[in-house]
């Protein structure tokens, strides 16, 4: 049995628009899919790319100027700054109690009429004190009306050790207080230890 041509030319281009239509929706399925099924816009933050084109990166330090010409320099006393220093550790000690374990050592001097220096004892801490050092001065400027303080740091760790006072440190300053009290441990064998 043969098929008439114009049936068969019927079912080619039939054939044709069928595959037409599967294919426009083929194209419409892989648009919608082409998207990443990752969460889109996050990155890692590294990048292999600038990892191997290393660029050494210049930073520009600003000094950045304040004119104090014009600002109140007013007179105030150590005991002035002792008081500030108190009450910011006191409010250190209930906000961030690692940074006040960092800076509770500390010592703040006045040196000149607007000069403060500040004794640390390491790097470390130093690093922490920095953290709320522009919170503390700027409070200090602003309570005492001296806008023109100046701050300088001076590493001091002979001055600033905390030592462990044992029972056997006490006993030892208290035989160069009063030395019968060798005699004492002689003869009742205290344990000091």
């Amino acid at each position: 049995m043969k098929i008439p041509e114009k049936v068969q030319e019927k079912k080619e281009s039939v054939k044709t628009e069928q595959t037409v239509q599967t294919e426009s929706v083929q194209t419409a399925v892989i648009s919608k899919t082409s998207k990443p099924l990752s969460r889109p816009g996050v990155s890692s933050g590294f990048s292999i790319n600038s990892f191997l084109n290393k660029e050494e990166k210049t930073e520009v330090v600003e000094d950045v100027v304040v004119r104090t010409d014009n600002l109140p320099k007013n007179h105030f006393t150590d005991t002035d700054l002792q008081a500030e220093w108190k009450i910011m550790l006191k409010q250190l000690q209930i906000k961030n109690n690692f940074v006040f374990n960092a800076v509770k050592t500390f010592k703040l001097e006045k040196k000149e009429e607007s000069k403060i220096k500040v004794l640390f004892p390491s790097d470390s801490a130093k690093v922490e004190f920095d953290k709320i050092s522009g919170e503390f001065f700027n409070h200090f400027r602003r309570k005492v009306q001296n806008y023109s303080i100046e701050v300088e740091y001076v590493r001091d760790v002979e001055n600033l050790k905390i030592a462990v006072v044992t029972k056997r440190k006490i006993y030892e300053k208290f035989i160069e207080k009063n030395p019968i009290l060798k005699d004492l441990d002689d003869l009742m064998k205290f344990d000091l230890t």
